[in-house]
């Protein structure tokens, strides 16, 4: 299943970030609170956007406290935001300051004369402008450029192309295709698991094939929910679809991980959540990692999931776990060794009745 991802274009598209570290780490978490500022439905984003439809030019540039001399000419305006007075202050030459919080707009028709001798790899007088003068103070500029119609934000030394509304709701409407198809993977997977482990006849392959699905399901949602930052108050569904599509996964794959390496359990999803994406592809690189040991050999665990699904009372569940070593040996115990634990016919009873419902269920493909 892992080269279905491979040998798909559009997903190794939407992965290629992961096999270089999360997008959130190369530019930086307080990079997403800018693009949050400029996300449709914000008065920022409705100026920028009406300089895309005006095919005008603009330089915008928040006053952090560190401009200093850079800054030059134009006059004061010390006015209160608005797109509408954004756009008509651009239709001048310079830049436009606004304040931290741009709430204010405090200057028009400035120049900006960052050092030269910062490297730029932008080519036109603005872009140059406004990635120097953001690497120099460390604030957010903004440049739109009439030419190339497109809005290029710049915060200390990461840059990015801010994509029209549209354009982010189809990509993210596409990611969520791959989600979907994802959480089938992993329903499928997680019923094959539940069944083998109640038939004590699981592997760490099979292990780590639905650990494996989980982890690739949060590296596609980091993807929609950076889309969902761009998108704003437009993303209302995406975000509702990816909520019901995540509902219960990180649940599961922390059961998973208690039944197999008890209070070690974080310290394996962090294992986990370090791996690189194109390693985290190949179930065996997981085996290796977390099992050390050889993918196909035989493996029970505790029985904290299966047995939470139960109706059996939570201090019973952890007398079973307590007294067995695993659920192979819960199941396969004598009805002598159980009444010790149990310490009744009825009780015993049940417990069979309940065991006996729960392969039911899983035997006929029904959620647990």
């Amino acid at each position: 299943m892992a080269n279905e991802i491979k040998e798909n274009p559009k997903t190794e598209e939407l992965f290629l970030p992961f096999s270089k570290g999360n997008l959130e780490g190369e530019l930086g978490k307080d990079f997403m609170d800018v693009l949050k500022m400029v996300a449709p439905g914000t008065s920022l984003r409705v100026a920028l956007d009406d300089f895309l439809n005006a095919k005008m030019g603009a330089l915008i540039v928040v006053d952090n406290g560190n401009l200093g001399d850079i800054v030059e000419g134009g006059f004061r305006v010390d006015t209160k935001f608005s797109a509408q007075k954004l756009v008509e202050l651009a239709k001048m030459d310079g830049a436009i300051i606004l304040s931290k919080d741009v709430k204010e707009i405090l200057n028009a028709n400035t120049l900006l004369y960052p050092s030269i001798t910062i490297p730029t790899k932008e080519t036109g007088t603005r872009h140059k402008a406004a990635e120097r003068t953001s690497k120099q103070t460390k604030t957010i500029v903004i440049a739109v450029s009439e030419r190339k119609n497109k809005i290029s934000l710049y915060y200390g030394d990461a840059s990015y192309q801010l994509q029209r509304s549209s354009e982010v709701l189809r990509r993210a409407s596409e990611t969520l295709q791959i989600l979907e198809k994802q959480r089938d993977i992993f329903d499928e997977l997680l019923s094959n698991l539940n069944s083998l482990e109640l038939r004590r006849h699981a592997t760490i392959n099979d292990v780590c094939i639905v650990l494996q699905r989980v982890e690739i399901m949060k590296r596609v949602s980091e993807v929609v929910q950076r889309y969902l930052i761009e998108l704003g108050q437009e993303g209302v569904i995406v975000k509702m679809r990816l909520k019901e599509l995540m509902s219960g996964l990180s649940k599961e794959e922390e059961l998973i991980l208690k039944d197999y390496f008890g209070s070690n359990h974080s310290s394996s999803l962090e294992i986990l959540e370090r791996m690189d994406f194109d390693f985290l592809l190949e179930p065996m690189n997981i085996s290796r990692l977390l099992f050390e040991e050889i993918h196909d050999k035989n493996i029970s665990p505790k029985g904290i999931r299966l047995l939470g699904r139960t109706n059996l009372l939570e201090r019973y569940v952890d007398l079973l776990i307590g007294n067995f070593e695993n659920l192979s040996e819960i199941i396969g115990a004598s009805n002598e060794e159980l009444l010790e634990v149990l310490e009744s016919e009825a009780m015993l009873s049940f417990f069979r009745e309940e065991i006996y419902n729960l392969k039911e269920k899983i035997n006929l493909g029904k959620g647990l």
